[in-house]
């Protein structure tokens, strides 16, 4: 069984759409697949949220879970107390993992924001959450200026509370990269002792289905495969992580 957690060195780097790549390799290699966003915010009741978006991604039937969410796009535990509802605590999110870990091959939890956007009142983050399954962390990030220091910042964080990182993904290649995001590829690596797995191309979520899982091995399968997370074509998930 895989377990794995997706978190972004921001809001906005494409942690979405990374899950969802990640999700539909799996399923494409016979695995059955669940994906849990333990906290939703700035969307409404009714409204679709990342889940969903992950599900229409897929294309095929996937298990989702949406633990709670919260109408004002605020930090999880900033929205939940102007909500007046609960947060979810570590131990609920890591609880709601592990259920549906015991029937799927793979498990993947989606973050809000970035590491340690705090989740309750408790100051506790997606680290913590990290520890409490002892799951490995892969990192999304952004392609241009500013990123080597936002997924140093993201990756010492791991380290400093001994959570294994998986690696690193660009959410959101440019079509016409510059030169800072050009430089980034080799340069992500060199500063964060991480493998750079794979850029997804912006525009990516607009795909359909079929085209997404094109997309998705041709970008990101075998820096999936290097890792050995999964021997995709055969169906058989595997453990991996730094």
């Amino acid at each position: 069984m895989t377990m794995l957690i997706v978190t972004g060195t921001s809001t906005g780097v494409g942690k979405t759409v990374v899950t969802a790549a990640i999700a539909a390799l799996a399923v494409a290699a016979g695995c059955r697949v669940a994906v849990v966003k333990a906290t939703q915010t700035g969307v409404g009741p009714g409204q679709p949220g990342d889940v969903d978006e992950i599900q229409r991604l897929v294309g095929s039937p996937i298990t989702c879970r949406e633990l709670a969410r919260y109408p004002e796009p605020l930090a999880p535990a900033t929205a939940a107390r102007r909500a007046g509802l609960a947060p979810v605590t570590p131990a609920a999110a890591a609880a709601a993992v592990w259920a549906v870990a015991a029937a799927h091959d793979v498990a993947l939890l989606e973050g809000t924001g970035g590491l340690l956007v705090p989740l309750d009142g408790a100051g506790s983050t997606l680290a913590d959450i990290a520890a409490t399954l002892a799951a490995p962390v892969l990192v999304v990030a952004a392609a241009g200026l500013g990123t080597l220091n936002h997924t140093a910042l993201t990756v010492e964080a791991l380290r400093t509370r001994g959570v294994r990182s998986a690696g690193i993904v660009i959410g959101e290649w440019p079509a016409e990269p510059d030169l800072a995001a050009r430089c980034n590829l080799a340069d992500l690596p060199a500063v964060t002792g991480l493998p750079l797995l794979g850029a997804l191309p912006t525009g990516a979520s607009r795909l359909s289905p079929r085209e997404f899982l094109t997309v998705a091995r041709q970008e990101l399968q075998s820096g999936l495969q290097t890792l050995g997370w999964w021997s995709l074509g055969s169906g058989v998930a595997g453990v991996g992580g730094s």
